[in-house]
């Protein structure tokens, strides 16, 4: 039985933590296609998102742990 709960919690966890992740990739892409447009690049913007994106969500998780 402790087992089982030991198990979800862990599951509940690992979720949490993707969840930051894909908010900050999704977050860097909008704002990245924006800037992109803005400066008539969007390949560029794209890039630049997401990789802030990335870093932003990867920084959340480590703080959170």
């Amino acid at each position: 039985m402790k087992d089982e709960k030991y198990i979800n919690e862990k599951e509940e966890k690992e979720e949490k933590e993707d969840d930051k992740l894909s908010i900050g990739i999704a977050l860097g892409l909008a704002f990245g296609t924006t800037f992109g447009i803005l400066m008539d690049n969007i390949s560029i913007g794209i890039c630049i998102g997401l990789s802030i994106g990335l870093a932003l969500g990867t920084i959340s998780d480590k703080n959170k742990k």
